[in-house]
């Protein structure tokens, strides 16, 4: 299902698609930014339908929603509200947005609450007790805190962490540390950094919209985090000397063993998939990777944890506390949601290194949505 928008007050143009629902519910988050297009919000709506299924869900169907306009803009948050008014027959209905590149949860949430609700909910949902119950436990969990960062910031980035760290232990031929670069400096890649650390891996390069810092003996990650937050650039003054700064472009082409990106789509295309030099790719954003660069990734015989296998913690989060699969306990959550990551990882590795199937085309058979229920109107 597929909803176009065009705004009355500016030239911003949106989207919702829906690519499945299951017992009349689905879920996914709204992007904001001035290149957003249909085809984007269709794949993406697509990847989180196969990304529930990855979570073992069985609430939750897959969708997306899309407006080309710059978020930045001083009347973002009004054009945002303004989509949101026009979709609320569909959200009232069970379709769930939440936030993504460019939005925030808590803009969508003020614009529920002007409708008389908190959150998406079917008829069915709205009308069951424990629903309302594990909605509670869920926002409380969200003030709840992991290594001094808010849960909602660490928890996909611990996810990707996990299962690069599983998908390494099945490499033929490697040392137990991993050479890591990241693309994102955002929440979620800066999360990654910080727990696949953890593991023993060190991370010598990292990304952000403007620059590209490596060094072979390792970045202080926890310095670019902090150099990094609250801001839009890095204050490369505060670097060591030691670091090499360049163009951010250049991130794809260093020399690594893992290569996760972290934060945009389509950041390796066509143009660039030939200058990847890392063993393992695990992608940490949704569709970091266009078909086409997929085809060279594949030539090239570079191993690949796809995206809704890796970053899915954040979804599963939601869903297994708000669905009551999993007690809302921090530690519970954290080693249950890690568990599973690792879990996918394993059975695409397992099949990738043993039969030399590509992983992507290993996760789309084995993760592929086997349910189209209707909506409930």
């Amino acid at each position: 299902m597929t909803v176009e928008w065009n705004d009355t007050e500016t030239n911003a143009k949106g989207w919702m698609v829906v690519h499945n629902f299951v017992k009349g519910y689905t879920g996914g988050g709204i992007r904001m930014h001035p290149c957003v297009t249909l085809r984007e919000v269709e794949r993406l709506a697509k990847t989180m339908a196969y990304k529930y299924k990855a979570c073992e869900s069985q609430y939750c169907g897959g969708c997306k929603g899309g407006i080309a306009y710059d978020s930045k803009a001083p009347d973002a948050r009004a054009v945002l509200r303004r989509y949101l008014i026009a979709m609320m027959p569909y959200i009232k209905a069970g379709v769930s947005l939440g936030g993504d590149l460019g939005t925030k949860y808590g803009d969508m949430l003020e614009v529920f609450r002007e409708f008389g609700f908190e959150m998406p909910l079917t008829k069915s949902m709205a009308a069951d007790p424990r629903i309302e119950k594990n909605m509670q436990a869920y926002n409380k969990m969200l003030d709840l805190t992991v290594d001094g960062r808010p849960i909602n910031d660490v928890i996909a980035g611990y996810g990707v962490a996990c299962a690069a760290d599983e998908a390494w232990s099945y490499l033929p031929d490697t040392e137990d540390s991993a050479a890591v670069v990241i693309q994102g400096m955002g929440r979620v890649g800066s999360a990654i950094a910080k727990k696949i650390q953890q593991f023993g891996h060190k991370v010598v390069g990292m990304a952000d919209s403007k620059v590209c810092v490596y060094c072979k003996d390792g970045l202080d990650t926890e310095l670019l985090y902090d150099l990094k937050r609250g801001h839009r650039e890095l204050d490369l003054t505060k670097l060591p000397e030691t670091y090499q700064i360049m163009p951010t472009e250049q991130w794809v082409e260093q020399e690594c063993d893992i290569l996760i990106p972290a934060a945009l789509d389509n950041v390796i295309h066509k143009d660039n998939a030939e200058r990847v030099r890392a063993k393992l790719l695990v992608e940490g954003a949704n569709i970091p990777v266009s078909p086409e660069a997929d085809k060279i990734l594949k030539n090239k015989g570079i191993y690949l944890i796809c995206d809704f296998t890796a970053n899915l913690s954040e979804a599963w989060f939601y869903d297994a506390v708000f669905f009551g699969v999993v007690e809302p306990e921090l530690n519970t959550v954290l080693r249950e949601g890690e568990a599973l990551c690792r879990r996918n990882a394993g059975k695409l590795m397992k099949a990738a290194v043993e039969e030399g199937i590509y992983a992507r085309e290993s996760a789309m058979k084995l993760f592929e949505p086997d349910i189209q229920d209707m909506p409930e109107i």
